[in-house]
């Protein structure tokens, strides 16, 4: 019977010639990644199950969320996942400072790429899907199973087919376009299913495009999101210095529940209300609006802050202030993106235009430190969640939007159109 790309990854990992929707399998893993709240709690787990990982170079702990430490117990915390990968030997030690985001660094370096199967002590884990890997978020006991065993168990599931068609129009990006798709079919509507994305549409898409988009994958209740390895997809392992991978194809008639057909060229800007990222509005709807002011923006993540996503948001914001009464964070996701953004001259944007640049981490995104929000204060963010108290108190208030859009706010004081601000002027 004919198989999607995610059902014959695992069925290759299960040593299986085929699997079916709902059935249940025990997989090999290429990667088992944790970070600085979820490591911490894994390590007694792994203790009771006899101490040591499967493999050195298949385990990583990335410290990035309370990181820079924000506290004495965030500083325990990283201590205590430095100590462990150094007294295990692992191949990949990343501290403060020669990291970054999880979902941004892994990439970046290699770890991650086609053909793999990938568990993260983090649900937005299937970020990696954009390399053609199977990769998902699980709990600390099952990420402390796969360190130690090198094994974890998955139902197989279904899959929705996003039919991606059209050319995206100047000032539309990934976000833009899951932020459209999951306002169709709901933060519900994909649950326990792989969101497999194919189509002409993907080749207009970018690499980092496509990290977006699978990242927020979780958010529409996928288990995964995954497109199909190309050109783009060879070049950007080959830069990162992947040499071994493995690419597979879904069956032309494998089943899937559902087709989303979405056609890129008819894509708004698009910002999700609090307090779902289903609840998309475009930015037509938005104008027609009175005007939503805020108080702080944020751009960066393991979702938009990549160095693409920081160049847009530059063009925009190059020649203007930020609005009187707004602050600012940009986060770059990595060291290298960071860098890049100094070498480019995106700093020097950024810090004229009354930005704070900040060092990479997940911070502002979970409420963390480096930009929590207080009580009624609203926040325009390309971060990937706006629930209830997500970056602060809980009457605070976030939206949803992508880096063009993130930037044009920040000039005007409230929600605001990328297509009418002028480059640079």
């Amino acid at each position: 019977m004919a198989m999607t790309m995610t059902q014959k990854i695992l069925a290759a990992h299960a040593g299986l010639d085929h699997v079916e929707a709902g059935q249940l399998i025990q997989a090999n893993l290429d990667l088992v990644m944790a970070n600085d709240i979820t490591g911490p709690m894994a390590l007694p787990i792994i203790q009771q199950m006899g101490g040591h990982v499967f493999d050195q170079d298949k385990v990583v702990f990335v410290p990035d969320h309370f990181t820079p430490n924000k506290d004495i117990k965030s500083a325990e915390n990283s201590k205590a996942i430095l100590e462990f990968s150094i007294q295990e030997k692992l191949t990949h030690k990343l501290i403060q400072g020669k990291c970054g985001v999880e979902h941004a660094i892994l990439p970046e370096l290699g770890l991650t790429y086609a053909g793999q199967c990938v568990i993260g002590a983090d649900s937005h884990t299937c970020t990696y899907g954009a390399l053609g890997a199977f990769s998902t978020g699980v709990g600390t006991t099952d990420i402390a199973a796969g360190m130690v065993t090198g094994q974890a168990w998955f139902k197989i599931p279904t899959a929705i087919k996003i039919y991606l068609h059209g050319k995206p129009n100047p000032y539309i990006s990934g976000k833009d376009v899951i932020l459209h798709i999951i306002g169709e079919i709901g933060v519900d509507g994909a649950l326990y299913k792989s969101m497999e994305f194919v189509g002409p549409g993907v080749a207009e898409l970018s690499m980092d495009d496509r990290f977006t988009i699978c990242n927020m994958a979780i958010e529409a209740g996928a288990k995964n999101g995954i497109f199909p390895v190309d050109d783009q997809t060879v070049e950007y392992m080959k830069q990162a210095g992947v040499k071994d991978y493995t690419v597979y194809e879904a069956d032309e008639d494998a089943n899937y529940e559902q087709v989303v057909d979405v056609d890129l060229s008819q894509v708004r800007p698009t910002v999700a209300f609090p307090h779902l990222p289903g609840n998309a509005h475009t930015i037509d709807e938005v104008e027609a609006m009175e005007p939503i002011y805020v108080d702080q923006v944020v751009i960066g993540s393991c979702t938009n802050g990549r160095i693409s996503d920081l160049r847009k948001a530059a063009a925009i914001l190059k020649g203007h202030k930020v609005a009187e009464n707004v602050r600012v964070m940009v986060v770059p996701a990595t060291q290298k993106i960071f860098l890049q953004c100094v070498h480019e001259g995106l700093v020097d944007i950024f810090v004229e235009a009354g930005c704070a640049f900040n060092t990479p981490s997940c911070g502002p995104c979970m409420g963390g430190h480096m930009g929590v929000l207080a009580k009624g204060e609203k926040c325009l963010s390309t971060t990937n969640r706006n629930f209830v108290g997500r970056m602060g108190d809980v009457e605070s208030l976030i939206y949803l939007a992508s880096p063009e859009v993130a930037a044009a706010t920040a000039i005007k004081g409230y929600i605001a159109n990328p297509e009418r601000m002028e480059e640079g002027k």
